[in-house]
């Protein structure tokens, strides 16, 4: 967490000189409240996020044309706030308006529009609409798949996949995904990134729910031990994975 607060430190910096220097309707205004959400993106701070985000908004929407490209990375994290807020029909909303842009603005095999197919289908996962799930997170794999793209980009929306087809009770087709998806994060992050936590914890949940218990542990185990030294005490998903850790031991 000291990392973020450093950085807020240097954009606070740099959003000072950039209120003295430039017209109050800047676009490099409006990048330096992009800096801002993401960095309170980081650290949770959702409120401070919305802060950050509406303020931006406000400069592109009097220094652009409305479609303009400029709006996709702001309503990229609109929709991301609000799914961890678990505003789904918001999200939904505004991730689809940035794959409206960025289809008009980009090729149809561009690795953005990989993320943005990945994003919408994990919100309809999480309102329960396994079919269209499953249909933009194939969208997603085809140009993910057969473009050259960030491996970690495809390595989510295999996850994302897992997942979907966990809460459909497809176990054999979710531990499939989740494979996939842990192969390239193992590759390509540290043995302690929190990314590998989450998914440690999604291939327990699946092993808990399928009675094998010891395989469900020792998932859990590697999400605790990183979440213990990468999350704060009380990060929601260090919870999670103690909560899940309890339920197995319970079992066994």
């Amino acid at each position: 967490m000291g990392e973020y607060s450093k950085a807020l430190e240097y954009y606070e910096k740099a959003n000072n000189i950039y209120e003295i220097s430039l017209p109050p309707t800047h676009p490099d205004l409006a990048g330096s409240y992009l800096c801002f959400a993401v960095c309170y993106e980081k650290m949770r701070d959702y409120t401070a996020v919305l802060k950050t985000l509406q303020s931006a908004y406000k400069i592109q929407q009097k220094t652009f044309q409305e479609g303009n490209q400029a709006f996709a990375s702001t309503f990229s994290l609109f929709g991301r706030v609000y799914r961890s807020l678990k505003e789904y029909s918001k999200a939904l909303s505004y991730f689809e308006k940035c794959l409206a842009i960025d289809r008009k603005a980009l090729p149809e095999k561009h690795p953005h529009l990989g993320i943005r197919y990945s994003n919408i289908g994990d919100v309809h996962r999480l309102m329960g609409d396994y079919e269209r799930a499953l249909a933009f997170h194939q969208k997603a794999l085809n140009i993910q798949e057969n473009v050259k793209c960030n491996p970690l980009e495809r390595a989510t929306t295999y996850m994302n996949l897992g997942e979907t087809y966990r809460e459909m009770k497809d176990y054999t087709t979710a531990l499939t995904y989740y494979q996939k998806g842990l192969k390239i994060r193992e590759e390509k992050l540290a043995k302690t990134h929190p990314d590998l936590a989450v998914i440690y914890h999604n291939m327990s949940k699946l092993y808990f729910t399928t009675q094998k218990y010891s395989m469900a542990m020792k998932y859990v185990q590697q999400a605790v031990e990183i979440g213990q030294e990468k999350l704060p005490a009380t990060h929601p998903h260090l919870v999670e994975y103690r909560e899940t850790f309890q339920k197995i031991r319970k079992k066994q």
